[in-house]
């Protein structure tokens, strides 16, 4: 049996590292992180082997901490995804994503009709499962699924 290259990623030296995202959702975390609008340095690998997914993936970005929101916004779309937080080269923590009981401002209604639609007001959501994650419209009472959702 012939033995496998181990391509090696560069450490870094101050940032955050995203790790365990399912790798189908990758693109959307980049794009979700605006990533694509910042300067820092940025690596990620996809369609990795994993135990727990199958394939992951993961993003590596220097100089970068994220806010709280931010986070919200990777739970919902990656809710295994666990940040690295990295100083001097060294994990100084580990957090582990949580999808929120409740939010606010990051995803839009599915609900045309609904009045967050139609008018300058914020959306709200209930979550209504944290495994497979579903929201449910604090104004209109319309459900989003994990595959219809559509962040602002």
């Amino acid at each position: 049996m012939k033995e496998g290259k181990h391509l090696k990623v560069s450490a870094i030296k101050n940032g955050t590292v995203i790790d365990h995202i399912p790798a189908h959702s990758l693109f959307k975390v980049i794009s979700i992180l605006k990533l694509d609008h910042i300067d820092s340095f940025i690596t990620f690998g996809t369609n990795l082997e994993s135990k727990r997914l199958g394939r992951k993936a993961i993003i590596k970005i220097a100089d970068k901490t994220f806010l709280d929101e931010d986070i919200n916004k990777i739970a919902l779309i990656a809710p295994e995804a666990k940040l690295n937080i990295i100083r001097d080269y060294n994990v100084v923590e580990k957090r582990v994503v949580e999808v929120p009981d409740f939010i606010e401002g990051i995803v839009k209604c599915v609900n045309p009709q609904c009045i967050t639609n139609n008018e300058k007001i914020k959306t709200k959501f209930h979550i209504i499962s944290k495994k497979d994650v579903s929201l449910k419209c604090y104004y209109c009472e319309k459900i989003t699924d994990q595959d219809n959702m559509d962040l602002l």
